[in-house]
């Protein structure tokens, strides 16, 4: 696909890239890897892309016609113009969500065949945005929940209660509950990545360091989280996950993107594996997990973060070890916490998807089941 001369890459710090103070960069440790300010709900009057908002709010219906795919293919959806920057990054993200939305809701669609070209009108633009957020073009982790909420007041915290989604498949609040529970477990990681900066400074500037604290405080922050995936049922029926919005978040398999390329390729669909909390605690403690075909799953959903937090994780694996028996208290319950996230998060990837179907493969593509187990092992052993 040939570029315009206007197209360029995405490379403004806020996005991609980074720099040797990445893991102090304040931003974090008030947001965590939600963007800095609120996502933008809609474009503003006038916009070329409002088409993208009337579609994104009539998805859920349009889904239920078997026409949907014909009447998708008659959208003239326009490219995105004009520079990208902090400025217009906002937009940008809201242009990345909603063509995301509907490229896999064009492929997916529940009760129609099974479909592998996307068509041009929708791939060319996705295309686009997506070489403009140096990011694989379907729809991830970062559209489907980093920016996709909205608060209900702005001065009450980023929390279950106090947000919505932007953007769904279905017309069901057990779709908006999956998304804003991550929602909010993204808000607390803004309390391990404040503790992880100090931590960092504190190895950098002073002889002998007491990071115990700190240490204390990304116990109890992971301990949040887990306390908020626990809640996933309070609003999300298992049968109702399985066979109404989970479909549309499945990976691509032999895919033609029309008007791009004519070979068939696969990518990875939206899943909590692309969140960057877990690689960071992960890089963070310097756990050790074997080689496996779940590892290099998890390795290669970096590919689907934004830029910006990968380069964030490589930050953080590059701290030295704070495994040391003056900590062991505090290092240990961390572990805890992680385990028991690990642990939950198995729970309901049995109750969820596994109950349901002989050989589930998560909506990244690939069997789960057999190794999230060696992963809580593994965590365990590293104890201190």
């Amino acid at each position: 696909m040939s570029k315009d001369a206007n197209w360029r890459p995405f490379t403004e710090p806020s996005e991609t890239g980074g720099s040797d103070s990445e893991i102090q960069d304040p931003s974090y440790g008030i947001r965590g890897f939600l963007p800095e300010q609120d996502p933008l709900g809609s474009f503003p009057a006038g916009s070329p892309y409002k088409l993208l908002d009337e579609v994104g709010r009539d998805l859920p219906n349009l889904l239920k016609d078997s026409g949907f795919r014909s009447y998708a293919r008659t959208l003239n959806i326009p490219l995105w113009q004009g520079e990208t920057n902090d400025a217009n990054l906002p937009e940008l993200r809201l242009y990345y969500l909603r063509l995301g939305f509907f490229a896999s809701a064009y492929i997916n669609q529940v009760g129609a065949d099974a479909c592998h070209i996307l068509p041009s009108n929708i791939a060319v633009p996705l295309v686009q945005v997506c070489n403009l957020l140096e990011r694989p073009p379907i729809l991830s982790y970062d559209g489907y929940a980093l920016y996709n909420w909205r608060r209900f007041q702005t001065d009450r915290p980023i929390a279950l209660g106090n947000i919505d989604t932007l953007q769904n498949f279905v017309h069901l609040y057990d779709e908006h509950w999956f998304i804003l529970v991550h929602v909010e477990i993204e808000a607390i990681a803004a309390d391990i990545l404040a503790a992880i900066a100090r931590i960092d400074t504190a190895l950098k500037t002073v002889p002998e360091p007491d990071i115990g604290p700190d240490l204390w405080r990304i116990a109890e922050a992971v301990g949040r989280q887990v306390t908020v995936l626990k809640r996933i049922p309070e609003k999300m029926d298992p049968s109702l996950y399985y066979k109404t919005f989970r479909p549309y978040i499945r990976f691509f398999e032999n895919v033609v993107y029309e008007g791009v390329a004519q070979k068939a390729i696969d990518f990875r669909g939206e899943t909590g594996a692309q969140s960057s909390i877990v690689p960071v605690l992960v890089a963070f403690m310097k756990i050790l997990h074997q080689s496996s075909i779940l590892t290099a799953h998890l390795d290669d959903m970096r590919r689907y973060m934004p830029k910006r937090h990968q380069y964030y994780i490589e930050q953080v694996a590059a701290m030295p070890s704070i495994k040391r028996a003056e900590y062991r208290e505090p290092f240990n319950a961390i572990l805890d916490n992680i385990i028991e996230f690990r642990k939950v998060h198995f729970d309901w990837a049995n109750e969820y998807i596994h109950k349901h179907v002989k050989d589930p493969r998560g909506t990244g593509g690939t069997p789960f089941m057999q190794w999230l187990n060696q992963l809580i092992v593994e965590t365990e052993a590293y104890k201190l």
